[in-house]
């Protein structure tokens, strides 16, 4: 089942989609974003891919992704990477690591087993800062139990949700007292605002933006929770 969120007069609107893959032999395994716990072992891998000598060691690294990604949908496929490539095709071995980390396999990389490079959108990730914001909440008993619990797209998404109760909480509190607190907080609150959309960009871009105007932010969750964007009503070519 997706995860859903909503507020009060608006309609709830998905965090993620669901997709599926399915083995050689037919068999449908669902799919969706992988718990944090999960994609930090994933993102450990992935990086190697770019670095294999030949298509078979590369295959081997995508197999090794995918190993691990079904530790979360099916566990007695996560025996090894012989198990991975005894049940999976190359196009679902694709598709999972899609699903899984929000990693698109254009073409030509494709042709050339080369995935689009996240490795600087999550090693620079301030990860830690942002689950201890959650954390806060205090819905979790340790940082293992969180991130066993959501993935990086409900993460952000409760970020969003916190950042903005909290706000409008202090707004409220001001106006009792008759303070105009968006007057009051002027550049320095909308400059934090301008940062936590541009960080929520290059999350959704995988890195190739951190406008959070850029078009290029408009796809995955940020897509999704405002009913359009690439892939979704959008299509983008990049002209060399």
């Amino acid at each position: 089942m997706s995860f859903f969120y909503g507020k009060i007069n608006k309609v709830p609107t998905k965090v993620y989609s669901i997709d599926y893959a399915y083995t050689i032999d037919g068999e449908e395994i669902e799919l969706s974003p992988l718990k944090i716990k999960y994609m930090r072992q994933f993102m450990e891998t992935f990086p190697s891919v770019q670095h294999a000598k030949d298509e078979e060691e590369s295959v081997d690294k995508l197999s090794e992704c995918v190993r691990i990604a079904m530790k979360q949908y099916k566990k007695d496929l996560s025996k090894s990477i012989d198990t991975i490539q005894d049940n999976f095709d190359i196009a679902n071995i694709y598709k999972v690591i899609e699903i899984a980390a929000g990693i698109r396999m254009n073409q030509e990389e494709q042709e050339d087993n080369k995935p689009v490079d996240p490795e600087d959108t999550w090693e620079n990730l301030d990860l830690v800062k942002l689950e201890t914001e959650v954390f806060l909440l205090g819905i979790w008993k340790n940082f293992d139990e969180l991130e066993s619990s959501i993935s990086m797209p409900e993460l952000i998404t409760i970020l969003s949700i916190r950042r903005e109760l909290d706000y409008d909480e202090k707004k409220f509190m001001a106006a009792i007292q008759g303070i105009d607190l968006d007057e009051q907080s002027g550049n320095t609150e909308a400059k934090g605002q301008q940062e936590w959309e541009n960080l929520k960009a290059r999350v959704a871009s995988k890195g190739a933006t951190d406008d959070a105007n850029d078009i290029l932010a408009l796809q995955g969750t940020n897509a999704q929770q405002k009913g359009f964007g690439i892939g979704m009503g959008i299509d983008y070519e990049v002209v060399k």
